[in-house]
């Protein structure tokens, strides 16, 4: 199970790869970061993207329609969810957004969510180069990367 360094340069080894960082999307402070990063400063990308991250977690506009947000709304737990599954009424947590994905001229970015025992406001970016990058693999490798992630 990687560790944020080891997750981080992990991620670097995917086609196209140009900087990735691991980010606290409450406080906009990346956690590490490694590569390059579209803006040239580490900081000022982590707290940018986690400005869309928080965005995309709090916002009934990104959940099912079957799914309803708890009391907490965006105040408390940014976003879980507890709505029933439809099968035997068990309630289930989780944000509404799995990961993002947005597209510029020259590259893609990524966001992906990591779900924690705890608070789980951390979250996966990577930069991809768009002409030698492929997404479809970045995201299947970042949701494996997230899974195994260890967060100490």
């Amino acid at each position: 199970m990687p560790g944020i360094d080891e997750c981080l340069l992990e991620a670097m080894t995917l086609p196209g790869a140009r900087g990735a960082a691991i980010v606290d999307w409450t406080s906009g402070l990346a956690l590490g970061a490694v590569g390059d990063s579209p803006n040239k400063d580490h900081e000022a990308t982590a707290a940018e993207t986690a400005e869309v991250a928080r965005a995309a977690a709090e916002y009934r506009a990104f959940a099912d329609a079957d799914d309803s947000f708890d009391a907490c709304g965006s105040h408390g737990s940014y976003g879980s969810l507890g709505a029933a599954d439809g099968t035997d009424g068990a309630a289930r947590e989780g944000l509404p957004v799995e990961d993002l994905m947005l597209s510029t001229r020259n590259g893609f970015h990524v966001i992906r969510f990591v779900e924690t025992t705890f608070d789980s406001s951390v979250f996966l970016y990577l930069w991809l180069d768009r002409h030698t990058g492929n997404l479809a693999l970045a995201r299947i490798r970042l949701r494996d990367l997230s899974e195994r992630l260890v967060l100490v």
